[in-house]
C-alpha cells in the first residue's frame, strides 16, 4: 500500500493544482498551460485536436491519423475484434493481423468509432424541465427531457447525441458525434507483445508492450474522408516536453461526497473485488480443459484480470486514513461555507445529508439490483440477447420521452448494431456463465426467494444453464433480426429458452430498477446539482468536472518520478525488451520479434511515462506535443495512477505510452508495414 499511497494532491478549494485535471473542450485552461509551459492552445488548435480524437463505444479512445479515415488505438481496444475476426485454425490473438491491401481489411463485427463534432449547453433546457419535482416524477421529467433533446439532435443514423451530466449535475451538455458503425481492422500485432509482460507488468512501469493497432472507418462503403487528422512527430518524445492527452476517461470519483466514498469502500469495491476473484477462478477452470476453451475465453479473461487489478487500487486509496481524512476535510470546508450563511444554508444545505440517506437505500437495494439488473447474466452474450429484444417489444411502442433510456430513438443505431452483430456465441462458456450467475442468484437471493423459485423451480443451476444454451437459437444473428423486425407479437410469442428466463425476471428487475431511479438516481441528481451550484458559487468554473466517458484534454509533460527512494527514468528502449523476454508467458516474445532483433535499432524508445492525468477509458489516446504531432499513444497509467479514481498526485501518477519511434520501428522492421507506413506519411527511412 505504501508503494500506492503517496499522499495524494487533492482538489483544494475546488481549483486543480499542478498537471492535473480532464479538461472538458469548451473550458479549456489555456492561460494556464501558457504561465507553465509557455504555449497557449488557441481555439484553431482545440477544433483540430477534438475534431483528430475519437471515441470507440465500450470503453476506449483513439484517433484520426490519415485523411482516409485510419484510426489508431490500442491493441487492446481491439482485442474483442481480433478474437471474434479468429477461428482455431487462424487465430489473430496469437499471430497477430495486418491487411497488406485495401481488400483485406475486415470489417470489425460490432464495433462503433465517434467523432465530436459539436457541444451546446443544455443546462437551463433540462433544470427548467425537472424544477420542483422530486423522486419518481423528477426522474420521469429528466428522462423524457433528455429523450426530447438526443432526438432532437440525432437527424440521421450517422450522428449520435447524448445528453452529459457534468460536475455532479450542476452543468448540462449536449454532445454531437459523427458516428461510424463501418470499421475495418488493419493491423493488430501479435498479444505476445502487445500485453508483454502480461497481469504481473499491468499498471507498472518500466514497461515493455506495443500496444497498438488500426483500424480504418468506412461511410458508404469507402474509406471515410476526414480532414482533420494527426500527423507524425519527427523525434518523438523528448524529456521534459510538453504534452496533450485527448482522450475519453470512462469516470472518476473527486467530487463524490463522503458518504458515496464510504459506501464505494465499504459495499461497492470488496464486493465488486469478491465477484471478479470468483470469475477469475471459473475461468482458470474452464481454461484448463484445452487449448479451444482458453482461446474463447481469453478476451473475457482479460478484462476480469484488468479489472480486478485497478479497482484492488482504487480501494486501497479509500482505505489510506490520511487520504480519505483529505476528503472528508474537502466536503467540510464547502459545507462549513454553505453553513455561514443562512441563505446559503436554507439553499444548499440538505443536499449532503439527502444524498447520505439515498446511499443507505442503495445499500438495502444493491444485491437485488446487482443480480437482476446491473451484472445480470455475468457476460452471457445469449442473456443480453434476450434481454435486448424482451425489452425491445416493450419499450419501442412507447412514446419516445417514457423509454428506458437505452431504448430512446437515438439509442436505436447503436442498438441494432449490437444485437445483429455477427460475433460467434461460443456455447461451453455460456453455459459456464450461465451456470456461474445462477449459483450466484440462488446463493445471494436464497433458495426460498420468490425470483429464485420462478426461475430454477426443481432445477440445478447447472442442468438448467445447460438447458438454456441448448435450446435457445438465439445465437443466430439470422434468427434475432427476424424476432426484432416481427415487432413486439413476434418476441412476445417466442418461446425460446432464453427469452422465458428473461421472462421470468423481467418482473423484480423492472421494480427494483424503478426504485433505484426514484429513490436513489434521482436523489443523487438533484442533491448533486445543488453541490456543484454551491461549488461553483463559492470557487467558480475554474475547475474541471469529474470524467463521463466523453471527451477531454490533459496536459504535462514527459519526467520520470521516484519510487522507495528510487528514481524511474521515463524511457525505456527496445534493448530492454529482450533483457527482460525470459521465453515463458507472460514474458515470451513472438518469433516475428525474434528474427527481427537483428535489424532492429536497439536504443529506439519503447515505452514511456509522462505527468498526464488519465484514467480508464484513455487507453488509445494519443499522446501529442504543442504541434499537434503524435508522440506516442496512452496504454496504461502505473500503480500510483489507480488512486486517480479519488485524487491526483502529480509527484508520481504517470500516464503509460508507447513510443511513436518504437511504433515506427516495429512496422518497418517486424511487420514490413509499408502501406501503413507510407498512409502515416513515414514510408521513408530505414
Amino acid at each position: 500500500m505504501t508503494r500506492l499511497l503517496p499522499v495524494l494532491i487533492l482538489l483544494a478549494a475546488g481549483l486543480a493544482r499542478a498537471d492535473e485535471g480532464m479538461w472538458t473542450f469548451n473550458n479549456f485552461p489555456s492561460e494556464l498551460v501558457k504561465a507553465r509551459y509557455g504555449f497557449a492552445p488557441s481555439p484553431e488548435w482545440l477544433r483540430k485536436v477534438r475534431l483528430s480524437s475519437a471515441r470507440i463505444a465500450g470503453g476506449c479512445s483513439a484517433s484520426f491519423v490519415s485523411p482516409t479515415g485510419l484510426v489508431m488505438t490500442n491493441h487492446h481496444c481491439v482485442r474483442e475484434c481480433v478474437q471474434q475476426l479468429s477461428t482455431s485454425q487462424n487465430d489473430h490473438i496469437v499471430k497477430g493481423f495486418y491487411a497488406s491491401t485495401a481488400q483485406q481489411e475486415r470489417q470489425c463485427p460490432a464495433m462503433e468509432i465517434n467523432r465530436l463534432v459539436e457541444i451546446s449547453d443544455v443546462t437551463e433546457q433540462v433544470t427548467k424541465a425537472t424544477q420542483g419535482k422530486e423522486g419518481a416524477a423528477f426522474r420521469e421529467a429528466q428522462r423524457a427531457e433528455l429523450a426530447r433533446l438526443e432526438k432532437g439532435c440525432a437527424t440521421a443514423p450517422d450522428v449520435r447525441c447524448d445528453v452529459v451530466s457534468l460536475y455532479q449535475g450542476g452543468m448540462y451538455n449536449l454532445y454531437k458525434y459523427q458516428r461510424f458503425q463501418d470499421v475495418r481492422l488493419v493491423f493488430a500485432p501479435e498479444e505476445a507483445i502487445a500485453f508483454f509482460g502480461g497481469d504481473p507488468d499491468n499498471f507498472e512501469f518500466p514497461r515493455y508492450a506495443y500496444d497498438v493497432s488500426f483500424v480504418r472507418v468506412y461511410q458508404d462503403g469507402k474509406p471515410a474522408k476526414v480532414d482533420d487528422y494527426l500527423r507524425w512527430s519527427a523525434r518523438g518524445a523528448q524529456a521534459g516536453e510538453l504534452t496533450f492527452v485527448s482522450g475519453h476517461p470512462g469516470g472518476t470519483s473527486r467530487l463524490l461526497t463522503q458518504a458515496q466514498l464510504l459506501y464505494q469502500r465499504d459495499y461497492a469495491l470488496p464486493e465488486r473485488l469478491f465477484y471478479l476473484a470468483q470469475l477469475r477462478g471459473l475461468l482458470d477452470e474452464f481454461q484448463q480443459r484445452g487449448p479451444e476453451l482458453t482461446r474463447i475465453s481469453n478476451n473475457l479473461k482479460f478484462g476480469v484480470e484488468n479489472a480486478y487489478k485497478a479497482l484492488v487500487g482504487q480501494r486501497e486509496a479509500l482505505v489510506d486514513r490520511d487520504f480519505f481524512a483529505k476528503k472528508v476535510a474537502e466536503e467540510q470546508k464547502l459545507r462549513d461555507w454553505v453553513k455561514a450563511d443562512p441563505e446559503r444554508q436554507k439553499r444548499y444545505g440538505q443536499a449532503w445529508d439527502n444524498i447520505a440517506k439515498s446511499t443507505d437505500t442503495l445499500r438495502d437495494l444493491r444485491i437485488r439490483l446487482r443480480l437482476l439488473e446491473q451484472s445480470a447474466g455475468t457476460g452471457s452474450d445469449l442473456f443480453g440477447y434476450a434481454r435486448l429484444l424482451a425489452r425491445s417489444a416493450e419499450e419501442l411502442p412507447k412514446p419516445n420521452e417514457q423509454r428506458l433510456e437505452e431504448y430512446a430513438e437515438a439509442r436505436k443505431p447503436e442498438l441494432e448494431q449490437q444485437l445483429f452483430s455477427p460475433a460467434p456465441v461460443y456455447p461451453p462458456l455460456e453455459q459456464a456463465l450461465l451456470t456461474f450467475y445462477l449459483t450466484k442468484l440462488r446463493e445471494q437471493l436464497g433458495p426460498d426467494d420468490p425470483v429464485v423459485k420462478k426461475v430454477l423451480g426443481k432445477q440445478s443451476p447447472q442442468a438448467l444453464a445447460r438447458k438454456l444454451v441448448a435450446g435457445s437459437k438465439l445465437a443466430s444473428p439470422q434468427v434475432r433480426q427476424q424476432l426484432y423486425q416481427g415487432g413486439p407479437a413476434a418476441i412476445r410469442g417466442a418461446k425460446d429458452p432464453m427469452l422465458e428466463l428473461i421472462r421470468s425476471l423481467e418482473d423484480e428487475a423492472r421494480a427494483v430498477r424503478k426504485r433505484y431511479e426514484e429513490e436513489v438516481e434521482s436523489v443523487v441528481d438533484k442533491n448533486g446539482e445543488l453541490i456543484a451550484r454551491a461549488r461553483f458559487e463559492a470557487y467558480g468554473t475554474s475547475t474541471y468536472p469529474d470524467a463521463t466517458f466523453t471527451l477531454r484534454l490533459s496536459f504535462g509533460q514527459v519526467k520520470g518520478y521516484s519510487e522507495e527512494g528510487k528514481t524511474v527514468e521515463p524511457f525505456t528502449f527496445i534493448s530492454g525488451l529482450y533483457e527482460r523476454a525470459t521465453g515463458e508467458d507472460p514474458f515470451r516474445l513472438p518469433p516475428s520479434w525474434l528474427k527481427a532483433k537483428p535489424h532492429l535499432e536497439l536504443q529506439t524508445p519503447f515505452n514511456f511515462v509522462s505527468s498526464n492525468d488519465i484514467i480508464g477509458g484513455n487507453s488509445g489516446s494519443p499522446l501529442f506535443n504543442k504541434e499537434a504531432e503524435i508522440v506516442g499513444i496512452v496504454f496504461d497509467g502505473n500503480i500510483q495512477s489507480l488512486g486517480g479514481e479519488y485524487g491526483f498526485d502529480e509527484a508520481v501518477n504517470r500516464t503509460v505510452s508507447v513510443h511513436s519511434q518504437g511504433i515506427l520501428e516495429g512496422l518497418r522492421k517486424v511487420y514490413d508495414a509499408r502501406r501503413l507506413l507510407e498512409e502515416l506519411g513515414q514510408g521513408g527511412g530505414g
